[in-house]
């Protein structure tokens, strides 16, 4: 079953229930397979074309479920532009939530390789990332990128069990209705800054539940809960001037990475203040 999805301006997306191919890639995320660096690189830039990576990637096991690319308002840089794959490992594919390598990059300066792990949950469609307390890999466009390239994802994959840890501590701790409400406060802060701008929407709203397997009270399904409203947006609101408005959804691939590590964050810390 494929899901390919269009995410407005911002960048074009495809996400699978199996591993992607080549060609499914390259409808989506033309970048990925450039054949040279951008003119504004130097002599000292080594290239190496994302495809390579990945095709070593998958001889090692890692399978690409998602893939990604950044809008770019340059047009001669839409080649070479920012671009994101998101992989599991031969191992992890099939449960309820499947660790991911998300591996970013670009060949127009704006990005070195960088590794982050991720968590994908198949009920709602949703891609997690995983805050900043695990490893954040980047590998410079310099020496022998292809192998630093799998010894980072084999680190990844290292913090998986921690990762997994992490999830069961959530699943394991009731929220009350305010300790709910403070969370959903906080996460709205990420997005809307309260001192420039209003929320146009409220806790109450992105704490409402899509679909049944949602319905719950710890943190774990909170976490998801606010998570899908604030990333996926289509939540009825009002702006500062009293016109109703539709949140939008987060497409910018800096964007959606920020803020997905600022909520997981923020679930760690709302689990170390109630133990």
């Amino acid at each position: 079953m494929k899901l390919a999805t269009r995410f407005g301006r911002g960048h074009t997306s495809v996400r699978s229930h199996q591993p992607l191919t080549n060609e499914e890639i390259a409808g989506v995320a033309p970048s990925i397979f450039a054949t040279e660096k951008h003119d504004s690189r130097s002599e000292r830039y080594t290239y190496i074309p994302t495809i390579d990576v990945l095709e070593k990637l998958r001889t090692e096991g890692f399978m690409p479920f998602m893939a990604c690319q950044a809008r770019c308002r340059d047009e001669s840089k839409r080649e070479h532009t920012k671009h994101m794959l998101r992989l599991r490992y031969a191992g992890q594919i099939d449960s309820n939530e499947a660790n991911e390598i998300i591996l970013l990059n670009s060949h127009d300066g704006t990005s070195s390789y960088q590794m982050l792990a991720g968590t994908f949950r198949f009920v709602c469609c949703n891609g997690m990332v995983c805050g900043d307390t695990l490893n954040d890999i980047r590998v410079p466009h310099k020496g022998n990128i292809v192998d630093n390239v799998i010894e980072g994802a084999f680190r990844v994959v290292n913090d998986f069990e921690r990762i997994n840890g992490q999830i069961d501590g959530m699943k394991a701790l009731p929220l009350n209705e305010g300790d709910q409400l403070a969370f959903a406060h906080a996460a709205l802060a990420l997005k809307y800054d309260p001192q420039t701008e209003m929320a146009p929407i409220t806790e109450q709203q992105i704490l409402v539940p899509n679909r049944r397997e949602d319905v719950g009270n710890d943190l774990w399904k909170t976490f998801n809960r606010v998570q899908e409203r604030m990333l996926k947006g289509g939540v009825q609101g009002r702006a500062a001037n009293g016109r109703r408005i539709t949140t939008r959804a987060v497409t910018g691939i800096d964007q959606d990475i920020r803020l997905n590590r600022a909520l997981w964050v923020l679930a760690e810390q709302m689990k170390l203040l109630k133990h």
